[in-house]
């Protein structure tokens, strides 16, 4: 799958519509009780970008966004404003916000997760594109230095170490990331007279495994 490294405008983003979908299948036995399960390990993310425009400006800037993708040719990254950091939406990014994984004193590349709790239960989101130079790392509490240290995959979503971390090391990040998306649609459709009138464009992206 071809995907350009690129983000899709934050500013069109920050009023779109969507968020995480699961695939639950649901059977009903005669006696009433029910055997639920999932194909799918983790959730996949739906938006719809159409919402978040507000002038004509803004609908040029997609079609733009849109044919330099080919539609649903090339994935693309997207900002999800309600879940975009390492963090809880009120804290500022920290070196200890997710434990990525504990050294063997042979691995050096460790990749980015988000784990969201709730009560006893917990799961763990793969992040693949981690954003530039806002990934944190630490072993055991010790603050590294990017570049120095370690270095940071943005493709793949890896922290990637100069030297391997030492056996029974937390290793431990705080990050920002998007999610790996492209459109669902290979058709734009707009009005001038219909937007005018408060009717947006739909336009459907949703998130893709990479």
């Amino acid at each position: 799958m071809a995907f350009h490294e690129v983000r899709f405008p934050t500013s069109l983003s920050f009023g779109a519509l969507g968020g995480p979908q699961r695939r639950t299948e649901v059977v009903t036995l005669v006696n009433g009780f029910e055997e639920r399960n999932t194909p799918w390990a983790h959730a996949r993310r739906r938006y719809d970008a159409g919402l978040g425009l507000r002038s004509w400006d803004d609908i040029a800037e997609v079609i733009a966004f849109f044919e330099a993708r080919q539609g649903q040719l090339h994935g693309f990254r997207w900002k999800d404003w309600a879940d975009y950091r390492s963090a809880r939406p009120s804290e500022a990014v920290h070196h200890a916000d997710q434990v990525i994984g504990t050294g063997d004193g042979a691995a050096t590349r460790f990749p980015l997760v988000k784990t969201y709790a709730s009560g006893a239960q917990s799961y763990q989101r793969p992040i693949r594109k981690p954003v530039a130079q806002t990934v944190l790392v630490a072993l055991s509490g010790g603050v590294l230095q990017e570049g120095v240290d370690y270095d940071v995959d943005t493709a793949l979503g890896e922290v990637v170490f100069r030297q391997a971390p030492e056996v029974g090391t937390e290793v431990t990040a705080g990050f920002e990331f998007d999610v790996p998306v492209r459109f669902d649609t290979d058709q734009i459709q707009t009005s001038m007279a219909g937007f005018k009138a408060g009717e947006v464009p739909n336009v459907p992206v949703v998130e893709v495994r990479v």
